[in-house]
């Protein structure tokens, strides 16, 4: 979900990761001008501040100092706090709605295939965003991507796109195929939060040998980053918990059938026959002598 941060110093943004967020932003905003039903204002609110989320994290703190705690803290908005927003936004489901029709049955039937019900299952996104950051931060993974930029923008992908998937998998409103059932969700995600933890409290730990391969180590820094590391994680699965059991809140509540403006909320009126039986008998002939 997150990495440790990088201990040298900090270069400036790079344009590039900039310009991909940018292209995010623009196509939900025009993807939501076609859409002639009307989308939701809130869907459009949470995608913009995802993206809005991104650009700090590759923008402002990546042209900051090279303090650990600051780069943990893009870490975090990259792989948790950023992918939550997005994935409230609903892309897929605005896609559908402003795609042709021989384009949204190809997307529905990319959905319902068995490579992506297997990546989008809840178990399998959290093996992918803990599981890939256990490799990532204890294997000298870490290390070369500091030595290599393309590597380094990889994994900068790689925390928002698994993020993403755990936050979708989990909590999207999105169409997903074939989701588990809540407890099955929730389960993954409480499994993904305690490895989360349980990884934070060995980097701590060990924070004068992981991530091996450091040519220089701070180990306080890298141990105040270990902490926001592990109670910034602990408030960002608290968020997608919280958009878990709201959704689920939402459909499992009772509906309420529509009302007619012309009926009263209670009834109708003493004295006043319903307005549908009054439609009724006025339109029945009459049968009288």
């Amino acid at each position: 979900m997150t990495a440790l941060a990088h201990t040298g110093a900090a270069a400036g943004p790079d344009p590039l990761p900039l310009a991909a967020v940018a292209v995010l932003a623009a196509g939900y905003l025009l993807a939501v001008s076609r859409d002639r039903r009307g989308w939701r204002r809130r869907r459009t609110v949470a995608w913009l501040a995802g993206c809005a989320v991104l650009a700090v994290a590759l923008g402002p703190l990546a042209a900051g100092p090279g303090d650990p705690r600051v780069h943990m803290a893009q870490h975090l908005l990259l792989g948790m706090v950023a992918p939550l927003a997005l994935a409230l936004g609903a892309p897929v489901t605005l896609l559908l709605r402003v795609v042709p029709p021989p384009v949204g049955r190809r997307v529905g039937r990319l959905l319902r295939t068995r490579p992506v019900h297997v990546l989008a299952h809840p178990v399998t996104a959290a093996l992918l965003s803990t599981g890939g950051l256990a490799l990532v931060l204890l294997t000298p993974l870490y290390a070369a991507a500091e030595r290599n930029p393309v590597l380094h923008h990889a994994l900068h992908a790689h925390y928002v796109a698994a993020g993403y998937l755990l936050a979708w998998s989990v909590a999207g409103p999105d169409p997903a195929p074939r989701r588990p059932r809540p407890a099955v969700r929730a389960g993954a995600l409480l499994a993904a939060g305690a490895g989360h933890a349980v990884l934070a409290k060995y980097l701590y730990a060990h924070a004068a040998t992981l991530p091996p391969g450091l040519p220089d180590r701070d180990v306080e820094a890298l141990r105040a980053a270990a902490r926001l590391m592990y109670y910034g994680g602990d408030v960002a699965e608290l968020l997608l918990a919280t958009a878990l059991f709201a959704a689920w809140y939402h459909r499992r509540r009772p509906r309420r059938p529509a009302r007619s403006a012309a009926t009263p909320p209670s009834g109708p009126a003493p004295g006043r026959e319903p307005a549908a039986l009054s439609r009724c008998t006025r339109s029945r002939p009459s049968t009288a002598a």
